[in-house]
Parts: structure tokens; sequence; C-alpha cells
């Protein structure tokens, strides 16, 4: 028979289960109610095709365009950085290194997680920015790169843990196998253990990008408040949770159009990381299955 405690202990994780599907739905809520409210004074073909985003103006224009290009530039600045230190990391960290290193070196790159996005944000204005400015004279002292530069290095944990931990995850018959037909170190590293790994290492990436398009404190700070349709990553942008940021600062009035565009940007942000977890989700029930 379950004893009263085990049936205590089931039900306790049941409301913990219970209670974060509920919090998720009060947001969902949220998010839709005041989005519809939005989308009653505003056309759902502007929102989604004007390429001018000034709800703060006297000329009023809600095309979320130059919001999302930002983020998107962004991200895929910060990807291009993070995917291939993260994979060459975890890859030396479990094929190259010996286990004393790995665990002294994997909790030090985690601690990148770790560390506040405003130092971040401050650490790519105050010295990444000037350093690339002796480079490149003509960037503006607010830019899409040096901020992607810096989230890329913020995710590179994200990639390398979860990617290492996929690598780990290979049964070592494969490798045994690869070094008895006569594969070097690197080929069996590239052509046995990362297309073994690859269900798990394309959902740290996928996961990674979410991270990065939820980002906030890092383009506020260093990318600027501009928001541009620009692919330039030169340029000052703002991205969707920099304006969201922008607005929150309590200088808008509540129930007004212009505050209402918070709730709209949020919910278009929302589709973005909804949608590339349920990717991620489904690329790992698809190799699982694979495999079994």
């Amino acid at each position: 028979m379950i004893s009263i405690k085990e049936r205590l202990i089931e039900a306790f994780l049941f409301l913990c289960s219970f209670l974060t599907v509920l919090i998720t739905l009060g947001i969902i809520f949220v998010l839709a109610s005041e989005t519809i409210k939005f989308f009653g004074q505003v056309s759902f073909i502007e929102f989604f095709t004007e390429t001018e985003w000034t709800p703060l103006f006297a000329n009023k224009k809600f095309g979320i365009l130059p919001l999302v290009s930002g983020t998107f530039l962004v991200t895929v600045i910060a990807i291009l950085v993070a995917l291939p230190l993260g994979l060459t990391i975890a890859i030396y960290l479990n094929e190259y290194a010996n286990q004393k290193f790995t665990a002294v070196v994997k909790p030090l790159l985690e601690i990148l997680a770790a560390i506040p996005t405003v130092v971040y944000g401050f650490f790519a204005l105050t010295f990444v920015t000037p350093l690339l400015q002796k480079f490149i004279p003509g960037l503006s002292g607010f830019n899409a790169l040096s901020a992607g530069l810096v989230m890329g290095v913020m995710i590179i944990p994200y990639i390398s843990s979860l990617s290492e931990d996929a690598l780990r995850a290979v049964p070592k018959s494969l490798r045994e196998a690869a070094y008895g037909m006569g594969s070097t170190r690197l080929q069996t590293a590239f052509r046995v253990m990362v297309p073994a790994a690859s269900s798990g290492i394309i959902v740290s990436v996928i996961l990674a990008i979410s991270r990065a398009i939820g980002e906030t404190m890092i383009v506020a700070i260093a990318a600027g408040q501009q928001p541009k349709l620009t692919l330039n990553p030169l340029n000052s942008l703002e991205t969707i949770t920099t304006y969201i940021v922008q607005v929150s600062m309590g200088d808008v009035p509540r129930n007004s159009i212009e505050y209402s565009t918070i709730f709209s940007a949020g919910m278009t942000l929302f589709v973005f990381t909804f949608l590339l977890n349920n990717v991620s989700f489904w690329i790992k029930r698809k190799f699982q299955q694979k495999y079994e």
C-alpha cells in the first residue's frame, strides 16, 4: 500500500507541475487579451507589413518589422559566435581533455551564464565597442555588432554544456568501433560522435537561439534604441525586448494605444520562442524514436 507520506509527496509534485502550467496559461491570457485590444485599433496587416515603428511619436506607425529585423540580426551574430566556439569546446572536453580538466573547466564555463546581463551590456558598451572602433572607424557608439558579439559569449555555455552532455551520452561502443576501423581521434569526433549526438546539439543551439531572442539588457545598453529596418550590424537598432523595456519605464499612460504595443510585441516574441521550443522538442523526439 502507498503510505500517506508518499501520497503527500505525489500531491505536492502534482501541485508544483500544475502551478507552472497555470502561470503559463495566465501569461498567455494576459498577452492575448491585451493584444486583441491592440488589434482592435491597429490593422493586423499594417502590424506585419509596415516598415516603420514609431508608436511613441506624433506620427504613429505600428510596423513591427524594424524590431523583428533588429532581434533577428543580433541573434544571428550571437549564434555565429557561440556555435563554433561552443561546439569546439564541447568536442575538446569530451574527446581530448582528461576528466580532471573537464571537471574544472566545465563549471567555469557555466559561470558565464550566471553573470548578470547588465554587466555584459556595459562590457560591450565600454570595452568591445571602443575596441571595434579602432578597426572600424565609422562604427556607431551603439551598434548591433558589439551587442551580438558579447551576447554570443554569454550563450556559449548553453551550447557547450548541453552539446558536451549529448556527446557524453553517445555509447562508447561507437567510439571504439571507429578506432577499430582505423579512424583518428579527429575523424571519430566529427564523423561519428557529432552525427550520433546531433539531436542534442541541435536542441542546444535552438535553446541558445531562444535565449538570445529574449535577451534584454545587452541590446538595451549596447545596441541603442532606434528602430531601424536594417541588416547592417554597424548601425544602432532596437529589438523587441528593448522596446518593451523602453515603454515599461513609466512614461506611457496605461490603457493607451502606446501602452498596448508592449503586449503585441510581447506576444510576437512569445510566438517566436514557443515555435523554437516546439521545434527543439520535435527534433529531440524524432531522433530518440530513430535510435530506439
